[in-house]
């Protein structure tokens, strides 16, 4: 348990910041995926397609569940701790553009040629909304919100997360500096878990990607 004198004294971003880069990783990944699968210069059998089927709800569902977090837990909280200093309207409004993109992306999930297109605007978005998230709302947290407060929306987000397929992502997107502080926050018990669940992310990357 961290002591009083060792306890942070500004909120620790650090989980959603990899959990952005892994977003955005994957997803353009799978965008250029699908289009070499549909230009025909690579090829998908049934076995890998429902792979990347798979894996692309996952994806949807995790990018869905992230930003309804967002909506629901984090900007409230900005709006209470910051006030006039945060502007979150085109932030809300890039949200209100990701669940259409999403739902299509799910409709065609089972034939990967066709999920390029809608994968690839979704890249695109993620790029240009995350960049702006990053820049404009991290400083406000790290100057406005209390830890307590930032711990919570971290517990929500974690709630209706599928760890199976997060957290494997989450090792293989992170730094070696930002995996080794993960580890000495959360302890043996993430090391144990990372250690339970890489095989299987591993031949899934190998069975969509062909490599990691």
């Amino acid at each position: 348990m961290t002591s009083p004198a060792t306890a942070p004294a500004t909120p620790n971003v650090l989980g959603f910041r990899i959990t952005h880069r892994a977003m955005r990783g994957d997803t353009r990944r799978l965008a250029e995926l699908t289009r070499e699968i549909a230009e025909g210069r690579q090829r998908c059998d049934a076995r890998r397609a429902a792979a990347i089927r798979d894996y692309v709800v996952r994806l949807c569902d995790g990018i869905h569940h992230h930003h309804s977090v967002e909506d629901a837990s984090l900007w409230p909280l900005l709006v209470r701790s910051a006030g006039a200093e945060v502007d979150l309207g085109d932030l809300i409004e890039d949200h209100s553009a990701l669940d259409p993109i999403l739902d299509e992306i799910r409709a065609v999930a089972g034939e990967p040629a066709r999920a390029a297109a809608p994968l690839a605007r979704l890249a695109d978005l993620l790029d240009e909304h995350i960049e702006e998230e990053e820049r404009m709302i991290f400083p406000i947290i790290e100057r406005h919100v209390s830890v307590a407060d930032w711990n919570a929306v971290e517990e929500e987000a974690r709630k209706g997360g599928s760890i199976r397929f997060e957290l494997p992502r989450i090792e293989q997107y992170a730094l070696p500096s930002e995996l080794a502080e993960l580890r000495r926050m959360a302890g043996p018990v993430l090391v144990m878990l990372l250690a339970m669940l890489r095989g299987g992310h591993r031949r899934r990357q190998r069975l969509i990607f062909g490599t990691l």
